[in-house]
């Protein structure tokens, strides 16, 4: 798919971040675009930034509230879909909703842990499942399912466990390559590709305790888990207040977002030319890149102190 122009584009977690700004980029180009979020409110910015400038005539940008992680959901933004953009195809699916948080089996509940990998690998497998017969029915179509460099390597650091987001990225790296040739068999006009970004500079963070906790403030787990992994880190915690341990978070996730190596503007643009050169895995990043190759290198030291604190030297990583 060379061009995007007159086509109709389905965006999941289309109020910030990648989401957002593959929508904008869309849009540009001349795109419809139908994107969902569990906040009307963030998906509302995002179509006034789209409209900015003024649209084509008969350009369309529909929003949908939606937990991706709910089937029903993607059954009702599916019939509005096919309501208010009038079709019966679309031509691009963007799985790219997320969340963070449920890292531990130990001391994160089961709904934590599951809330995020029914989002993650959940919202990606009822994507496919609810939009294939649209994708079918068009000329030529194609699937973009977000991963991440969790998806080959399970750990943001030593300090900190990271199963629940690992568990699902893996499996969406996985359901994608195995998509290669299921849909070569069966829809051969329809491709598929991978997004594995590195450190990308979104909301996630906050939005995942906004998704997990109901704001932006830890729990007491989430607190006490904190303490360890800052106690990890070499930082001696036994002084700091939980109100401290609050004000890293909020630091933690302002950080995430504002120093990113790479802004979701630019994510964005290196999935959508993925897209045109019909790349089936597309790394995001530099750090991305290098962690790729690092962990292929030397797969049996990916979870080593040595080799994390490797990466973070030749990356600037402040994800741990």
């Amino acid at each position: 798919m060379k061009d995007f122009a007159g086509k109709i584009a389905v965006i999941t977690g289309g109020g910030t971040g990648m989401g957002r700004e593959l929508a904008r980029q869309l849009v540009a180009e001349g795109c419809n675009v139908a994107m969902c979020d569990v906040s009307a409110e963030a998906m509302a910015e995002t179509k006034r930034l789209c409209e900015v400038e003024k649209l084509p005539q008969g350009l369309r940008i529909t929003t949908h509230i939606a937990d991706v992680s709910i089937e029903d959901h993607y059954k009702r933004f599916r019939d509005e879909l096919i309501e208010q953009q009038a079709t019966d195809k679309i031509h691009l699916l963007f799985n790219n909703a997320g969340i963070g948080g449920g890292g531990s089996l130990f001391s994160n509940t089961r709904e934590q842990w599951e809330r995020t990998f029914n989002i993650c690998w959940g919202g990606v497998y009822l994507g496919v499942r609810t939009f294939l017969p649209l994708l079918v029915k068009a000329d030529e179509a194609h699937i973009v399912n977000t991963s991440s460099v969790n998806g080959f390597w399970a750990s943001v650091g030593m300090g900190v466990s990271h199963t629940a987001y690992s568990a699902a990225k893996f499996a969406v790296k996985g359901f994608t390559e195995a998509m290669i040739n299921d849909l070569r068999l069966n829809a051969p006009h329809v491709k598929c590709s991978v997004v594995m970004p590195g450190h990308i500079g979104t909301s996630i963070v906050s939005n995942s305790r906004k998704v997990q906790n109901g704001s932006d403030q830890l729990n007491a787990d989430e607190l006490k888990q904190a303490r360890q992994r800052l106690q990890g880190q070499g930082i001696d915690v036994a002084k700091m207040s939980d109100a401290d341990i609050q004000q890293l978070a909020l630091d933690r996730a302002r950080i995430f977002h504002d120093e990113a190596p790479t802004s979701a503007a630019a994510a964005a643009s290196i999935i959508l030319d993925g897209v045109k050169a019909e790349r089936w895995r597309i790394l995001v990043g530099d750090d991305a890149h290098l962690l790729d190759e690092r962990v292929r290198k030397t797969p049996e030291q990916a979870y080593t102190p040595e080799f994390y604190q490797n990466i973070v030297a030749a990356t600037g990583w402040k994800v741990g």
